[in-house]
């Protein structure tokens, strides 16, 4: 009865979201083969990246015009800027796991998402005043050394990336109901010690963020010699590596190290995105990123919807009730990410935001297990997701 029950449960999510969501029709079941979904998730991953770098470009653009001259306004126009852009690249958070372009052994995934952060390690925190990078004018600020900084000496000594960025924008958050305040005075001289160093810190990191995410468009683009024209050429590998990437996200990062060790520890330390307060919506963008890959879908930054052959129709033709059920889990996924409260350090000691934090992992769990279902049907008899690693 249980097992009905969920399933029930599920199909009337499935229905609710898809009501909200536009769904892309399905290819004739003829026209979808192993090679067509392979290149059509190409063509998903290139727009990807290309409406994350613009938008990233116009974080970039934005923080220029901040630390050219700072004010309560620009310092606003950035923190929204970098929302943004976030809501983007989450939604390429998919396309990892499977020794990308992104994080491969020379990829640059550590340099632009790693987290948690020791904000000590680039700033002033309550306590250390005189404390990180920014503080010590020995270190250089350039691209080149900052990367060479990056998690030297410890995985939580971040120097880049968004949540560099993130932090210099907001600073810690010391709110139990916001986010991080920090003052753009911070940024004006004679206000704060080394305001010119944290405007130039500010924007070397921005403008490599930028620099490297204009690889991966590159690496994705189409006729060119790079790795979409292996990836395209890879026939069950290239399915492999899709099903690899939405079920490590699901199961081993989403569920278990951005939420179970949250949820375990109670420690706002243990949330993604904690200095803007934006961990929430990087749930509900990575749970539509995985989305976007299982129905070959993707709504483009104009409004249009970019749409093919995807890994639900391929393995619809083969088995529906494993494509159904597969669907209607991801579904399920979205719409409890959805029903996150704001701030999330406050859901992992609200009882119920515990309850509604738990729903995200159930269905995370379910979900990856149906990836492993889906790759069973299109010939891939063992799927390696990643599980949680061992705090």
């Amino acid at each position: 009865m249980k097992s009905i029950l969920l399933s029930a449960a599920l199909l009337t999510a499935f229905a609710a979201h898809a009501q909200t969501t536009e769904q892309p029709a399905a290819p004739a079941t003829a026209a979808v083969t192993s090679a067509t979904v392979a290149a059509h998730y190409a063509r998903l991953v290139q727009a990807s990246y290309e409406d994350t770098l613009t938008a990233t470009q116009a974080l970039n653009t934005a923080i220029a015009e901040f630390t050219a001259s700072p004010s309560a306004d620009g310092l606003t126009k950035a923190r929204k800027a970098w929302l943004a852009a976030r809501e983007f690249y989450g939604q390429t958070e998919a396309f990892r796991f499977y020794a990308g372009p992104i994080d491969d052994k020379n990829g640059p995934e550590g340099r632009i998402n790693s987290w948690p952060m020791d904000e000590a390690y680039v700033d002033y925190v309550v306590g250390k005043p005189k404390s990180g990078i920014i503080n010590n004018p020995k270190v250089k600020i350039s691209a080149k050394s900052l990367s060479a900084l990056n998690e030297r000496g410890g995985e939580e000594n971040i120097a880049t990336g968004w949540h560099a960025i993130e932090f210099l924008l907001w600073g810690q958050d010391l709110s139990e109901t916001g986010p991080g305040d920090r003052s753009f005075e911070d940024f004006v001289d004679g206000k704060t010690p080394n305001a010119n160093r944290r405007r130039e810190y500010l924007k070397v990191v921005t403008e490599l963020l930028v620099s490297d995410l204009g690889d991966m468009v590159k690496a994705w683009a189409p006729d060119a010699k790079n790795y979409r024209a292996k990836f395209e050429k890879s026939g069950t590998n290239a399915l492999r590596n899709m099903l690899v990437g939405v079920g490590s996200l699901s199961r081993g990062e989403m569920a278990g190290e951005r939420i179970e060790v949250a949820l375990a520890s109670k420690n706002q330390e243990d949330e993604q995105s904690c200095f803007s307060d934006n961990t929430h919506r990087d749930i509900v963008s990575d749970a539509l990123g995985i989305e976007n890959v299982w129905l070959g879908r993707f709504k483009r930054a104009d409004g249009s919807l970019l749409q093919g052959a995807s890994l639900r129709d391929l393995v619809a033709a083969k088995d529906a009730s494993v494509a159904e059920r597969t669907s209607a889990h991801i579904a399920a996924t979205v719409k409890a990410a959805e029903d996150i409260r704001p701030p999330f350090d406050r859901e992992i000691v609200d009882p119920e935001g515990r309850k509604r934090l738990q729903a995200v992992v159930e269905s995370l769990k379910l979900q990856s297990k149906d990836f492993v279902d889906a790759a069973k049907v299109v010939g891939i008899n063992k799927l390696s997701i990643s599980e949680p690693k061992d705090k």
